[in-house]
């Protein structure tokens, strides 16, 4: 349901991205005071963070510049600026790991009784990477590889370029979407979801569950079942997600009335 609210979203992203990790910092205290069960240990946990933003501003703003003397302001300003891009950069490799085209969003009911298949299956189905080589991998981490990052959080970065050889011929065998693209596609891809969902529900393409900025498991909720199976890696007829979407999307399509 949209609210006039949201018109402030393109605004909100953009300091989002000027100061990331006290944005990223937030969303961990909400996750944490959430498992709380009452006001005096999420006021703690408040504080905790409070004491922690103080020390690193202090650090960072304080004394260091200090430290330089009579450079304190070219210091201050250069901690400024980097902190500035570090956060920018940051945003960037994440956003695009996530609300990109591509990236499923799923309903909090899929969490209810969801088994480990389901589990990996949400994980690579809600990510998305972006092409880079050896240096840009390096330079996000390999973070580029958000899928690979998700099915295996616990793996070395390093061994990531490894495992999405594997990931992707899986998908292909299984006929499972792997979402992925450039990165300045996939962040121009981002930038134009945060901005459309701005805007009331009926500029989206579709309904809210089909088109391409918000699309959920509940796309198939009234779908017919298909005939077309394409053929699986082991010569097995196989018909799996990703042409269970093309068909789908195929006949939303034809269904759209011709606009001259």
């Amino acid at each position: 349901m949209w609210w006039p609210g949201a018109l402030w979203q393109p605004l909100r992203a953009v300091l989002l991205a000027a100061a990331f990790e006290w944005g990223v910092a937030l969303h961990g205290l909400n996750a944490v005071q959430e498992e709380e069960t009452n006001d005096a240990a999420k006021s703690a946990q408040k504080s905790a963070l409070i004491r922690k933003m103080v020390r690193q501003v202090c650090k960072d703003y304080v004394l260091i510049p200090a430290l330089s003397r009579r450079r304190w302001r070219r210091t201050l300003g250069a901690n400024v600026v980097a902190n500035g891009l570090r956060s920018g950069w940051a945003y960037i490799v994440i956003v695009c790991g996530h609300f990109v085209d591509g990236a499923e969003k799923f309903t909090p009911s899929v969490l209810e009784n969801e088994t480990q298949p389901e589990w990996y299956l949400r994980q690579m189905l809600g990510t998305a990477n972006f092409e880079a080589g050896t240096v840009l991998g390096f330079m996000t981490g390999n973070l580029c590889y958000q899928i690979e990052h998700h099915l295996f959080p616990d793996l070395p970065h390093n061994r990531y370029p490894e495992i999405a050889k594997r990931v992707r011929a899986l998908c292909v065998t299984y006929d499972l979407p792997y979402t992925t693209g450039p990165l300045h596609r996939q962040y121009l891809l981002t930038v134009r979801t945060i901005c459309k969902l701005a805007l009331p529900d009926r500029f989206l393409s579709a309904t809210c569950d089909d088109a391409p900025e918000t699309a959920s498991e509940h796309k198939f909720r009234n779908a017919n079942k298909c005939p077309e199976s394409p053929l699986g890696g082991d010569g097995v007829r196989r018909r799996g997600l990703v042409t269970a979407i093309r068909a789908h999307r195929n006949r939303r399509l034809s269904s759209e009335p011709f606009v001259a």
